[in-house]
């Protein structure tokens, strides 16, 4: 998984400030439990139509906005990601949730994804070694 770094916050609106904390903070006691409830929370999330990835953007760079540097626990790719979807479904809007992998050397990442964009998948080194997604949930694709 790839672990965030201490670096310059991204600005963010401060109302998508608040549905970011609100977000990483369900984020954060939902990775607490097993996947199939993360799965459970997303499902709902189906029927609602796609934000656009200027919306997107804009809830992940909340997220990050929000990250607290005195967190004790760990706040990587799963929870940003989490969270991010979860920061879009408060707005009203679906974002999709993606785990990916990819080799030499071997990494797992996690981030949040709608068509036509995607925020938190091109961190480092990913252009040159492009993610591959292995799992998408909600699971149902939406017609748009």
């Amino acid at each position: 998984m790839t672990v965030m770094t201490p670096a310059a916050r991204p600005a963010a609106r401060r109302g998508a400030r608040l549905t970011a904390v609100l977000a990483l903070a369900a984020s954060l006691v939902l990775h607490r439990l097993p996947l199939r409830h993360r799965v459970a929370v997303l499902r709902p999330l189906r029927r609602a139509r796609y934000a656009s990835p200027a919306v997107l953007q804009e809830r992940h760079d909340a997220v990050l906005a929000v990250v607290p540097r005195w967190w004790p626990g760990r706040i990587a790719c799963t929870e940003v990601g989490l969270a991010t979807v979860l920061a879009c479904a408060l707005a009203g809007r679906r974002a999709d949730l993606v785990y990916g992998a990819r080799f030499l050397p071997d990494a797992a990442h996690a981030w949040a994804e709608v068509p036509g964009g995607a925020a938190g998948r091109d961190t480092g080194d990913a252009g040159d070694r492009p993610w591959t997604p292995v799992a998408r949930f909600p699971d149902r694709v939406n017609p748009i």
